[in-house]
């Protein structure tokens, strides 16, 4: 199939610059690669400028309200189990009221292909700070700067019992429609937090790590199965110390024998939580601005964790089928009249 096939034909309104034009030609990118035609794809979008999502691709979608989008793809998902769910949502749009639908979503293990756009602000209200702006950090709703601590998305995945996390960048397409790629491989709910550039309010909010002089020191692209390696020269790693009564990441050279190769399917969390969070507490106090040393832990991107568990949906269907099957109702009235009731 051709990524042509999944454009719509509606006129995309993102801003110019916006990052959001990447993650939409990787998106299409990616669904004509996975080969699911587009009468079997769904999108389901909240609200903000990611959200826009659904007008823009040539499936069959749903640009629902504020937050809400969880709810309406498990419903997709769990009464149409054959259709590939989509959902488009922002850090403004699923970590603030949206919160308790992304977190369930997750827990529940809905086989959704979730792509959150990360870019630290309210774009389509015009520049508020939100649930992922760094502390300290000066919008039109906080002018002195947000004395808020802000969420890391990929520690709620992981609390939440996510089975499957991704990171991304916009201005890494290949690494994106991996991403996107894989998410749709996996059963379960697939998280992408995709990292965009709000060119008009945010504008460089992912530059420490997303302009190209300095990327490849300040992320490592992680791949199930390949050795932990980064830098320019692929010449630094990363291992375990254990000095420490906790072991914690450190960087090491390349011919280091002690260098980890990426597990993306063990069960236990804790190494994907460690990779996950590498870099994060800088972007939570100062957006990445401060000195950067050599030794300093790299921002994992790529497919960071990826095992396999029941789905909700799986189970929600399984069930229904053992009730049918053990009950000696056929009808609804048949069924009713099992039931208690009483008379006047």
């Amino acid at each position: 199939m051709e990524a042509s096939q999944f454009k719509s034909d509606q006129y995309v309104r993102f801003c110019p610059g916006c990052g959001d034009h990447a993650i939409l030609a990787s998106l299409t990118k990616a669904m004509a690669q996975i080969g699911v035609p587009t009468h079997e794809t769904v999108v389901i979008s909240g609200i903000g400028c990611s959200s826009r999502m659904p007008h823009y691709l040539n499936t069959y979608g749903f640009n629902t309200i504020h937050g809400r989008g969880g709810a309406i793809a498990t419903g997709v998902k769990t009464s149409h189990p054959e259709l590939t769910v989509w959902q488009m949502t922002g850090d403004g749009d699923c970590l603030a009221i949206g919160g308790n639908h992304f977190i369930h979503e997750i827990r529940r293990n809905v086989d959704l292909n979730i792509c959150l756009f990360n870019n630290r602000i309210y774009g389509l209200t015009k520049g508020q700070y939100s649930p992922t702006s760094p502390k300290g950090f000066v919008s039109k709703s906080s002018p002195f700067g947000t004395v808020e601590r802000p969420f890391i998305p990929a520690e709620l995945v992981m609390g939440a019992r996510g089975t499957f996390f991704a990171r991304t960048l916009d201005v890494d397409m290949p690494t994106t429609v991996d991403c996107m790629v894989q998410a749709q491989q996996h059963k379960g709910a697939s998280v992408i937090e995709c990292l965009v550039n709000c060119v008009i309010f945010n504008n460089g909010t992912h530059s420490w790590i997303a302009d190209r002089e300095t990327r490849a020191e300040r992320s490592i692209v992680l791949k199930h199965g390949e050795k932990m390696l980064f830098g320019a020269n692929k010449d630094k790693g990363l291992k375990l110390d254990y000095s420490t009564v906790i072991p914690h990441l450190v960087v090491t050279t390349a011919d280091d024998p002690d260098v980890l190769v990426h597990d993306a399917t063990t069960e236990d969390p804790t190494l994907h939580r460690m990779l996950a969070l590498m870099g994060q507490e800088r972007f939570t106090v100062d957006g990445g601005a401060s000195e950067h040393s050599d030794k300093e832990l790299p921002v994992a991107l790529g497919v960071i964790r990826n095992v396999e568990a029941e789905t909700y949906n799986d189970a929600v269907n399984q069930q229904i089928e053992d009730v049918r099957a053990k009950s000696k109702a056929t009808t609804f009235d048949e069924l009713t009249a099992t039931l208690e009731h009483w008379e006047m």
